[in-house]
This record gives C-alpha cells, sequence and structure tokens, in this order.
C-alpha cells in the first residue's frame, strides 16, 4: 500500500505528533508499505527511507520559533506525482487545508487526526476572539474526511460534541526500548540538579510556551529547599521562564534527544506536567516508562493515563495552592518509589506496535472502500 503522510510538524521539529508518526512509519515499513510525508520545508528529506517533500514554510508573528507551511499547490502535484491508496492529513490547519482540499478534488480517499487544541492555544496568545470561526473552520476540514482520530476519549467527547464526525481513537504507545529506568547516568544527574544530585530532581520536557504553565512551578522551589528542577526543551517563552526561574535551583537545557532524553527522564525522580491544554500528552507515558511518578493537572486527558496515588499525583488546577501541597507529598522517598515502581509497570505492554497496526487498518479500511465504490460505479456505468 502506498501512503502519503500530509502533516504541519515533521523532523527536525520534536513533538509528541512527530514521535508517533515516525513510531508507526518505521512499523509500516517493516509490515511491507511505501510511505512519502509532505511537511513544511525544514531542511530534513528523508526518514527511515521515507522521502520528505518540502512545502515552504514561513514563522507566524504570534509564533516566531516555530515555522509553518501555507496553503500550496505543490501538494496537489505531490499528491499526483506519488499516486497513494490512502492520504493521511495530520492535524489540518494550514499546509493541510491544500491536503484535504486536493485530496477530495483527485478522488484519494483520506483520513484525518486532530493532536493540537489550537483554540484553546490561541487564548494564551490574546487571540481568543477568533476561536469560533476557527473552531468552523477544523470542523469543516475534518468532516471531509472518511475517519477522524483522536488521541483521548476526553478530546473525542468533545469534537463529537462540536460536531466532529466519524470520529475515532487512536491508540496509545511509546519506546518502551528508549524509555527505560536502566538509561540512568549519574552524569546526567549531575548536569540536570546542578551539582544537587543529592535532592529530589523533578523534570519538565517539552516545549518552553505560554500555554504550558511552567510557571507554577516555581512555588514548590521556594516553599521547599528539598526539590531542584531540569527543564528540557525550547520555545518562544524561554527568556520569560529564564528571568521567572531565576534565583531558584533550576537548570535549562535546551532541546535533548535519542539517548541523552532517555538518560534524563531516567535519571530524574519526578515528571511535572501542569499543562491543561493537551490532547494526550505524550511525555507522560515517556516518564512513566523511564520509572517516574508524574505529577499533573486533573484533566481529562491526564486522568485517562495517571491514577492519583497509583502512578503519580494529580492535583486540582483551579486551586493555586494545589500544585505544591501535591508536591510535598513526594518528600517521603518510599512513597515515591512505590509510584515510580507502578508507573513503569502500567505502561509496559504499551509499545508502539498496537497503534501502528490499528493505523495501518484503518488505511487498508478506507482504501478498500474507496475501491468498492469505484468498482460498483464502473459496473453501472
Amino acid at each position: 500500500m502506498k501512503i502519503m503522510i500530509i502533516t504541519e510538524t515533521f523532523f527536525p521539529s520534536t513533538d509528541g505528533v512527530v514521535t508517533r508518526l515516525t513510531a508507526c512509519i518505521r512499523w509500516l515499513h517493516k509490515d511491507g508499505h511505501e510511505v512519502q510525508i509532505v511537511a513544511p520545508d525544514l531542511g530534513v528529506y528523508e526518514f527511515d527511507g521515507a522521502e520528505i517533500k518540502g512545502v515552504p514554510a514561513y514563522a507566524f508573528f504570534f509564533y516566531r520559533s516555530k515555522k509553518f507551511a501555507l496553503p500550496n499547490k505543490i501538494v496537489k502535484k505531490y499528491i499526483k506525482d506519488f499516486e497513494p491508496d490512502v492520504i493521511h492529513v495530520v492535524n489540518p490547519a494550514v499546509v493541510g487545508y491544500s491536503g484535504v482540499n486536493y485530496a477530495k478534488k483527485l478522488e484519494i480517499p483520506f483520513i484525518a487526526s486532530y493532536h493540537t487544541n489550537i483554540p484553546q492555544y490561541l487564548t494564551y496568545y490574546n487571540l481568543g476572539i477568533f476561536n469560533g470561526p476557527l473552531w468552523w473552520y477544523l470542523r469543516r476540514m475534518h468532516n471531509k474526511a472518511a475517519i477522524n482520530l483522536c488521541t483521548s476519549k476526553t478530546v473525542q467527547q468533545e469534537l463529537t460534541e462540536r460536531g466532529f464526525e466519524r470520529m475515532q481513537i487512536w491508540k496509545r504507545g511509546v519506546d518502551l526500548e528508549k524509555f527505560n529506568p536502566r538509561h540512568s547516568n549519574e552524569e546526567m544527574r549531575y548536569l540536570l540538579s546542578g551539582g544537587e544530585k543529592e535532592k529530589t530532581l523533578l523534570l519538565y520536557v517539552g516545549r518552553l510556551a505560554a500555554e504550558k504553565e511552567i510557571e507554577k512551578i516555581r512555588d514548590i522551589l521556594v516553599e521547599s529547599e528539598h526539590f531542584c528542577l531540569a527543564i528540557v526543551g525550547d520555545g518562544p517563552h524561554r527568556d520569560q521562564l529564564e528571568k521567572h526561574f531565576e534565583g531558584t535551583d533550576t537548570v535549562f537545557t535546551g532541546f535533548l534527544h535519542g539517548e541523552e532524553l532517555a538518560s534524563a527522564f531516567a535519571s530524574s525522580d519526578v515528571f511535572v506536567f501542569p499543562s491543561t491544554t493537551e490532547t494526550l500528552g505524550l511525555v507522560i507515558m515517556e516518564a512513566m516508562a523511564s520509572g517516574l511518578p508524574v505529577i499533573a493537572a486533573e484533566s481529562g486527558p491526564t486522568i485517562e493515563q495517571v491514577t492519583s496515588g497509583r502512578n503519580g499525583l494529580l492535583y486540582d488546577k483551579n486551586d493555586s495552592a494545589s500544585f505544591t501541597e501535591t508536591l510535598l507529598k513526594l518528600e517521603d522517598a518510599n512513597f515515591r518509589r512505590k509510584l515510580a515502581d507502578q508507573a513503569a509497570r502500567d505502561v509496559s505492554e504499551l509499545g508502539w506496535s498496537a497503534a501502528a497496526e490499528q493505523i495501518r487498518d484503518i488505511y487498508l479500511q478506507v482504501a478498500e472502500a474507496k475501491k468498492t465504490v469505484s468498482s460498483k460505479t464502473s459496473e453501472t456505468s
């Protein structure tokens, strides 16, 4: 089967969407399928043997640290040249607009997947006035697809209530070889803790952006001298965050990749996840697989992964004191280790194979449905 993936983000960008796509592409290649990726042109043109077809990309005024590809006719050429059996449009919004419309015009069966709560993000950039029109636009894009995927039951329910059709949940997954407690490293712990490696090391991994609500982690560093913090990642909010955390035991590492990232997870003690805008939060599973208890804001997607008192702790996002009060419970090392051990066990069976096999089956279903319709049309003409 020839599969084209049209996505708003891909290598060298690193986020949960890219992680999910790359894991599934590797599996699809092993399963004997041919994949081509259409993505913003960021200078990378191949992944695991799959060609990446670039679309000119630009930085938007409100988010200059990330480039996006605008709708472009070159997407039509890529589709015609590749002649895919099925197209997967990931987060159809900007270049995805071209993917949806040219797939329809060229009568190529396609699915779409929803990974980013863009309307909610706009509120953090004082652009909330556009939420209504944006929801209308996203619904219109998705409802042209044969099947729509999302990554949590909470998001599925919200989108269904907003009029999104043919919704299914795309299974969770995590790289269990890469993210594993055995990758703990004393040198990495020394780096992340700023030399304070006897303290309880808190870890945040992700994009440094306003909607991630990273600022609230500072409260615990002021309240207790037993904690230190490592912030792994980069983004438009980094300068403000460095000023906000000035004078605390906080280390900013920038982006880490591959073995270094795996070691950062495994060498820490607690993963902190204050964001309430995620559709899943793949880093939660990466942290759990690495043997870390998770402290997260209580929201739909986090509740689906974190059971408070079992593999982590949830705090009340509407109570400003709840975050600090919850984290203070982890000064108890025995309690912390109990949560950590259970976290690793809870994701020990959630590799990427099931998610990749599921998407393969959906591609086949949509492609076969198109062939059946075409065959019946030919018979009656």
